[in-house]
């Protein structure tokens, strides 16, 4: 296959620049080095990216639909802060879409993703031995993908990968397991659902895994209310 050259090799140059910074960007949102409210100027980070200013305006663009960026006519653009519907609706779709990856699980048996599960566990419960919420929080991401991941349903983890980027869960799961007894809450629950999981009852595992969304939401909204009181 020939190289793209002159005009279309220009546009494919930068459709890949725009998709570079956008993934960088929302990587930094997610994470919270960039913080929910944090001002982006289009000048700012074209200095930092060191491109000009078309590729970050487009990227932005995208986060903007991702639901990422918040863009105020006439007053500029900021990291987007759900409002606490929002967080509501996120949450109920998180629900239905783990749900339905646990019974999918389930349902496979014994796949490299439930090994994975069972040693994730083990190093879960050493953090909570430990009180290291931070270890703790991104066992806690990786145990949700791996189940999502497990479900081996490519519809699926590409909706809830959507839907994590809007909630930039890796920052919001810190909220949730500041709230009292929170840490061995939760491990308990992912006990619970592995254990349905490996009885292959996908039933069980699907209410499970539901109710445990539920309560880290309700933890999410209570940690929230916390900090602004």
């Amino acid at each position: 296959m020939q190289r793209p050259t002159g005009q279309s090799g220009k546009r494919l140059a930068g459709t890949s620049m725009q998709a570079r910074v956008a993934e960088e960007l929302r990587q930094m949102i997610i994470s919270g080095e960039l913080p929910p409210r944090s001002s982006l100027s289009e000048m700012a980070l074209s200095e930092t990216f060191g491109v000009s200013r078309t590729p970050i305006r487009e990227a932005l663009k995208q986060l903007q639909i991702e639901g990422l960026v918040e863009v105020r006519p006439r007053v500029g653009t900021f990291v987007a802060v759900p409002s606490r519907r929002e967080l509501t609706e996120l949450f109920q779709m998180k629900e239905l879409l783990e749900g339905a990856a646990a019974r999918l699980l389930a349902f496979r048996g014994h796949v490299p993703e439930v090994e994975r599960l069972e040693a994730n566990m083990r190093a879960a419960d050493e953090a909570v031995r430990d009180g290291d919420a931070e270890r703790y929080a991104e066992l806690v991401h990786e145990f949700h993908d791996l189940i999502v991941a497990g479900a081996d349903n490519s519809k699926l983890e590409a909706h809830y990968r959507t839907l994590m980027n809007q909630l930039a869960y890796a920052r919001l799961v810190r909220t949730s397991l500041s709230q009292p007894g929170r840490l061995s809450e939760s491990d308990n629950e992912h006990h619970r659902v592995l254990g349905l999981i490996l009885a292959k009852d996908g039933d069980g595992a699907e209410r499970v895994m539901r109710e445990h969304v539920r309560r880290s939401h309700q933890a999410l909204m209570a940690g929230i209310d916390e900090r602004q009181n």
